[in-house]
């Protein structure tokens, strides 16, 4: 008996012609802004730690070569060698006979009026970081007391390790005559516990007069300077000298242009001393501008004051 079934087909003929052309776009992509390319998976590295402006990089991702890399707005001074007999932290001193020292302009006090705790930027000559100092205080402080409040102020190194701290009393302040029992007074610290000086204001009928005094409260170094209210549009400049009047540096609160000056009471300092001068009395130098710093916000809060009045 025959079957129903038709005998199978023979299977079709091998494909004879050219091989065929993957697409180009084969491997895996690229992590770019807006952009996607491609490479071969022969060319993945094991793993890529490259930083680059766009997308988030996965683990493992290929970033996009010709991004260019994130580089820190900030530059820190390269921290100098642990030396003997020098307050850790303080070495930064060792290296420089100029810094510079920067009040941050806060938005909100510039917008609201509000005050807000100061943040100053301790830089060398060539404009790398050396600390940031970084006032520490409360709301009612800050917006009952203004610029004759009490406060503390701590300067961290690039590590964010404190090596100073500032400190200062609430003082009455008057540009003529002022109390004898009213007198500006800071204490250095170095390391954090560790007394290493004093600044403290002389009486002077309407001079600006300090004594920069070591950890036994003896006067070592002098500031003296002009008549605040007399100096406009230029540098105020203070005068270090020792105790027989040799002068042997400088602190100027730079002149920032007229706009600034009415809109903000952010100041600028600028430090001259001896290269070799002992590293104490350099920390001691510092916070001197910083105490100058508060008695100039003094004069310029008084000074917008009147002018919103007077509007």
């Amino acid at each position: 008996m025959e079957s129903d079934k038709s005998p199978p087909e023979p299977p079709p003929p091998a494909y004879s012609g050219p091989a065929p052309v993957p697409p180009n776009q084969q491997g895996f992509p690229l992590y770019s802004s807006n952009t996607t390319q491609y490479i071969s998976g022969s060319s993945i590295p094991a793993q890529s730690t490259t930083t680059f402006r766009g997308n988030p990089v996965a683990y493992g991702a290929i970033p996009y070569q010709n991004q260019p890399a994130v580089t820190s707005a900030i530059t820190w001074m390269p921290a100098p060698p642990i030396l003997p007999k020098c307050p850790p932290g303080l070495e930064y001193l060792t290296q420089v006979d100029r810094i510079s020292v920067q009040q941050q302009i806060e938005l909100l006090e510039l917008l609201s009026g509000l005050e807000t705790c100061n943040r100053y930027e301790v830089k060398n000559s060539v404009g790398q970081w050396m600390y940031l100092a970084v006032e520490e205080n409360d709301a009612y402080t800050l917006n009952c007391h203004k610029s004759l409040r009490s406060f503390i102020i701590k300067l961290f190194d690039g590590a964010n390790q404190p090596v100073m701290q500032l400190s200062r009393d609430c003082h009455c302040s008057i540009c003529c005559f002022p109390c004898i029992c009213c007198l500006q007074e800071l204490e250095v610290q170095a390391p954090l516990g560790t007394v290493i000086g004093y600044i403290k204001q002389n009486w002077h009928p309407c001079l600006p007069r300090f004594a920069i005094q070591n950890e036994a409260s003896e006067n070592v170094l002098k500031i003296a300077g002009p008549c605040a209210p007399c100096t406009c549009f230029q540098d105020i400049d203070f005068e270090v000298s020792t105790q027989d009047e040799k002068p042997i540096g400088r602190i100027s609160k730079q002149w920032t242009g007229y706009i600034r000056e009415m809109a903000t009471t952010a100041s600028n300092f600028e430090i001259l001393f001896p290269f070799d001068l002992d590293v104490k009395m350099k920390a001691l130098i510092l916070g001197a501008s910083i105490l100058l710093v508060s008695l100039m916000m003094y004069r310029l809060y008084w000074w917008h004051s009147a002018k919103i009045h007077w509007r």
